[in-house]
């Protein structure tokens, strides 16, 4: 086995790593969404979307990185390096619009302070 073919499968194994986390996070999360029979309709979809977007925002991670594994490793070249430079945009404003949506702030933002209610 050459080296690229063990890169290639590094990469294969990672991008299988992030398939499998987006899944069982989401079936983990729509899980705990039906047993949660004591929250209301709107906290529980809020709650439920909360986890969903966290598992989608790690899978991501993952495969980006499966990404730069398969394309820096081997042979860049020119074209592949525009291409993953391609993926990693579309990828990263992604993982920042699910941030925001999860959040309620962009990520470089301070979290907001609990208000103190002092008579």
């Amino acid at each position: 086995m050459t080296f690229s073919d063990s890169v290639e499968t590094v990469g294969k194994a990672v991008d299988a790593v992030g398939v499998a986390v987006i899944v069982v996070g989401a079936l983990i999360a729509t899980y705990l969404a039906w047993s949660e029979r004591e929250v209301s309709g709107g906290m529980r979809y809020r709650t439920y979307r909360r986890r969903l977007g966290r598992a989608i925002l790690l899978g991501l991670e993952f495969l980006v990185a499966a990404d730069i594994i398969r394309t820096v490793a081997v042979a860049p070249t020119f074209t592949s390096v525009g291409v993953l430079a391609i993926i990693v945009l579309i990828r990263t404003f992604l993982s920042m619009s699910l941030e925001v949506e999860i959040d309620g702030r962009w990520p470089w933002q301070d979290e907001p302070k609990a208000s103190s209610s002092s008579g």
